[in-house]
């Protein structure tokens, strides 16, 4: 399936980036896009109407969000199969980024209709280059999961990968984040971005180690971004002297052992073997 976004009359689904904070945050083509279509699909309709009532835009809103994107998604087919010309917008920065945009996005790409992005604010993007964490490459996780043996696996499979790392996380969670993240990659660069384009922005570059005595600031979302794996082993080591290595830079015995069999791609019997029996 080809797409020419612009040189046919197919109906299109707009994915309009918003201000992330600062209402002036929006594109000229954003504000136009907005008010040519002939619906607006939203989140929040109360807080999308903040930003639209600026911009005097004046549409119909259509709620759209996790709860009822199943049900929403026939209705908004439907009006495409009208011939309507559509925008989703998110409460903040780009659509399809943690929240339902995406299956949607899916849908109608099924359906054969247009999906046309206007780009924008991210507060991915914001966050990481006032960083001064290497910007390219970098892996956005989103949300850490709620649950805190999933939350570990997850920070735990991202233990070696050399990429900057883009975490978002709420207010009151940033501490205990930041406590899992130094138990399990260990001592990293971090930088903590709250309150991105507002008045009270602030960003805090610190390490891991440091940042669990920081006092946190539990008003506004953060976006935490995280220095990429710099260790290195060298490959004459034995396996015992690979955790010996290991514990000598602050782990423990436990997850030395695994971490050793991690990196090597051994399992953890044989590194258990290798350090206690035969070594």
């Amino acid at each position: 399936m080809i797409q020419r976004s612009f040189q046919d009359e197919h109906p299109k689904l707009y994915i309009v980036s918003t201000p992330i904070g600062h209402l002036k945050d929006i594109t000229y083509r954003a504000v136009e896009i907005l008010k040519e279509v002939d619906a607006i699909l939203c989140e929040d309709t109360r807080t999308s109407k903040t930003l639209l009532n600026h911009y005097d835009i004046h549409k119909q809103l259509i709620s759209f969000h996790d709860h009822n994107k199943t049900e929403k998604a026939q209705e908004i087919l439907s009006l495409m199969d009208e011939g309507k010309h559509l925008a989703l917008i998110s409460d903040a920065g780009t659509p399809g980024i943690n929240d339902p945009g995406y299956e949607l996005i899916q849908e109608v790409i099924k359906h054969g209709y247009h999906v046309v992005a206007i780009p924008g604010a991210s507060a991915i993007l914001s966050a990481l280059v006032v960083s001064g964490c290497l910007i390219q490459p970098f892996t956005f996780i989103g949300f850490l999961p709620r649950k805190n043996s999933s939350k570990k696996e997850v920070i735990e499979s991202y233990h070696q990968r050399v990429e900057t790392l883009v975490i978002y996380e709420s207010p009151l969670r940033v501490k205990k984040t930041l406590e899992d993240l130094f138990a399990i990659l260990g001592d990293r660069a971090v930088v903590l971005a709250r309150e991105l384009t507002k008045m009270f922005e602030t960003i805090t570059r610190t390490t891991l180690k440091e940042s669990l005595s920081l006092d946190i600031d539990t008003r506004g979302e953060y976006v935490i971004v995280v220095e990429g794996s710099k260790e290195t082993y060298d490959l004459s080591l034995s396996i015992k002297d690979h955790v010996i290595q290991l514990i000598d830079e602050g782990y423990d015995e436990k997850d030395a052992m695994k971490m050793v069999a991690k990196k090597r791609q051994i399992t953890k019997s044989d590194v258990y073997k290798a350090y206690k029996i035969n070594g």
